[in-house]
């Protein structure tokens, strides 16, 4: 059994660590610590070693962290400071099943009851990031604008304080668990451009382009012509400012723009969606991929990359700590409602590959740069902030491993007369990558 450390001078203290006592003396494996206020700390379980240390802050933190039972609660209370996490993240997400849960008997549960409600409550007033609140239907052009620009509008210089130098904000492609991070981001740019089988001159639409990083290494390395489109201005000003310095803008731009109302702009040869169908929400991805196959020219390609949850993970009752404070509106559905929705307005499906401990790799690049350069990133944005996108990116390098969410790039085709134009084997995909040599212009 864990080991524990009191201070026998606090007695609000001692009833918290008997709460914890008795809440965490059946979870197992118990890999992290917890500390009180005072310095009164469980331990481990014997023979582990900690991965991380919950601190809680103040006495009124642990009935705001459990009462309200639910999962935006428990995300709360570190984002305002209510609790830290030293260490480890990640280590804490198996505990937050339980803590919603814990499956005690009714025995259990009263003492647990009485050692909470003998803790003192708080009111402190909590600074920073607030809750999002989105006006209007659900998925409606104005109402859209309000979440992307809600998440994306933080501040370009928070992004690129944890992003690879090119920004990209999706999942890398690594070709071993010690590949840096901007050798795996420029392998995921250039492996998407190969599975497109882009060639020069062809026009490319990138929907929901971000910081235009995509954009640049195909104009760059595979001469296409790109327009790329998001809904954060200061996205925006700042992909056209890098294409500008790269000397690109007579092969591509991005415009604010959102994918139903980009008609005027014609056909393409080539699309590509990398982490921007999990904006669309599952009741519009009908009209997402009817308005992507009337974009995409007869013969062309469609690689849609997205985040998918898995079909046997839980649903959670009521909003998330990541519906309120990172992806309002966010919405990933199964792979097999997206493929479906896909099928259904015309598109023949070439290939899905789940690039899911990508992601894991991906995730833990940016937990580590960000908390390299956590001072930063409270004067680029705020502590709560910080907090925030600390705790939602350990989250989800959780799920992943876990299986509970997944990342799929599915190439869709739009056949001319039946035909798609494609080779017989993907042979291509795996050769070695472009020379850096940019593609002559």
């Amino acid at each position: 059994m864990a080991s524990s450390v009191l201070c026998l001078n606090d007695p609000i203290a001692q009833r918290g660590m008997a709460f914890f006592e008795e809440l965490l003396r059946d979870f197992h494996p118990r890999n992290f610590a917890v500390r009180l206020w005072d310095g009164s700390r469980l331990d481990a379980e014997e023979g582990r070693l900690p991965r991380c240390t919950l601190v809680i802050n103040h006495p009124g933190a642990i009935r705001r962290m459990v009462l309200p039972g639910n999962q935006a609660a428990l995300g709360e209370a570190y984002a305002y400071g209510d609790v830290d996490i030293e260490g480890d993240v990640e280590a804490l997400f198996p505990l937050v099943p339980f803590l919603l849960n814990p499956k005690l008997s009714w025995a259990r549960q009263v003492r647990l009851g009485a050692l909470l409600l003998g803790l003192p409550g708080t009111h402190t007033r909590r600074m920073g990031r607030t809750a999002v609140k989105l006006d209007g239907r659900r998925h409606s052009r104005q109402r859209d604008r309000q979440a992307v620009t809600y998440h994306y509008n933080v501040s370009n210089e928070f992004f690129k304080l944890f992003l690879d130098e090119r920004m990209v904000y999706s999942c890398a492609y690594f070709e071993s668990d010690d590949t840096n991070l901007d050798r795996a981001q420029e392998r995921k740019l250039d492996y998407s451009c190969r599975k497109l089988r882009l060639r020069p001159g062809e026009r490319l639409l990138d929907i929901g382009c971000g910081w235009g990083a995509l954009l640049i290494h195909a104009a760059q390395h595979y001469g296409a012509r790109g327009l790329g489109i998001t809904l954060s201005e200061p996205q925006a000003e700042l992909a056209n400012a890098r294409i500008r310095s790269a000397g690109l803008e007579h092969l591509c731009r991005v415009e604010v723009l959102d994918y139903r109302d980009i008609q005027k702009h014609g056909t393409f040869d080539k699309l590509v969606s990398i982490g921007m169908v999990e904006h669309v929400g599952e009741e519009m991805l009908s009209e997402y991929f009817a308005q992507a196959f009337k974009l995409l020219a007869p013969g062309g390609m469609f690689l849609n990359h997205g985040i998918a949850r898995a079909s046997s993970a839980q649903l959670h009752n009521g909003p998330t700590f990541v519906d309120r404070y990172v992806f309002p509106d966010g919405d990933v559905a199964p792979i097999e409602t997206v493929l479906r929705e896909a099928a259904l307005r015309g598109f023949e499906v070439r290939d899905v590959e789940n690039l899911r401990e990508h992601y894991v790799l991906t995730l833990r690049h940016w937990v580590r740069n960000l908390d390299d350069r956590a001072q930063h990133a409270r004067q680029a944005a705020d502590d709560t902030t910080y907090r925030t996108w600390r705790l939602y990116m350990a989250g989800s390098a959780h799920f992943f491993e876990t299986g509970q969410l997944n990342v799929y790039q599915s190439l869709l085709a739009k056949a001319k007369d039946g035909k798609t134009g494609l080779p017989l084997t993907r042979t291509d995909w795996y050769c070695s990558e472009v020379s850096p040599k940019q593609v002559e212009r």
